[in-house]
């Protein structure tokens, strides 16, 4: 039989970060990013602080693993609709469900920043590597697909020297325009949607999130 690599120890000490990160994201909910306290976490499970600072060093500790779990989660979302055979409205609906699934873990890494947090290199590495699968998708749509204009405002020659955030992806900048320009545009209507700006309006906000998706696919 083969041993559990693991030690009891790791185990424990794996199960109450767990539990501090599900309180934390109970805070995020009840008063946003900015209010997480590990001193209330703490109390509510029976710790003190300095014993909850052995888990997590630091507030921003913690948020920093809250967002890396989020982008994992949106990664494997993304990967999983790809490995299915989704182009980029699949992709986009992708994103959506997995906006719905979690409105708090969406606004943590696409809301309004946290003050004083700043995000590690490694978290952005993730995001880059959610932005290739969307290059890749991107670079599939014919190049005269879509409500993307023909970029004769110049903004494609801007791309095409501007392209830090494209994780050294080969798309010409026609491609990286209609990227950005889905990646802006739906987070756009889905932030509206998560924050309830559309409620009352008397539309179905799935059926104007279909409609952007199709007009930037081509469809």
């Amino acid at each position: 039989m083969a041993r559990n690599a693991t030690s009891p120890r790791d185990r424990y000490r794996a199960q109450v970060r767990a539990e501090i990160k599900e309180h934390a994201w109970e805070q995020i909910a009840g008063a946003g990013a900015s209010g997480l306290s590990l001193n209330a976490i703490a109390k509510q499970m029976g710790m003190t602080g300095p014993a909850l600072y052995r888990y997590f060093g630091s507030r921003d500790e913690l948020i920093t693993e809250l967002v890396m779990d989020a982008y994992r989660s949106l990664a494997g979302a993304f990967r999983a609709a790809a490995a299915g055979g989704a182009g980029l409205a699949g992709l986009a609906h992708a994103l959506r469900r997995w906006a719905l699934e979690d409105p708090q873990r969406y606004f943590l890494i696409y809301g309004t920043p946290v003050p004083g947090y700043h995000a590690p290199d490694d978290s952005t590495a993730i995001a880059a590597d959610i932005m290739t699968m969307l290059l890749d998708a991107c670079a599939s749509v014919p190049a005269d697909a879509g409500s993307v204009d023909s970029g004769g405002n110049g903004f494609d020659a801007h791309l095409a020297g501007h392209r830090q955030w494209d994780g050294g992806h080969l798309a010409p900048a026609p491609v990286l325009r209609r990227a950005l320009t889905f990646w802006t545009r739906l987070h756009g209507v889905l932030s509206l949607e998560l924050a309830g700006h559309f409620t009352g309006m008397g539309f179905d906000a799935e059926q104007l999130f279909t409609a952007e998706v199709d007009g930037l696919a081509g469809h």
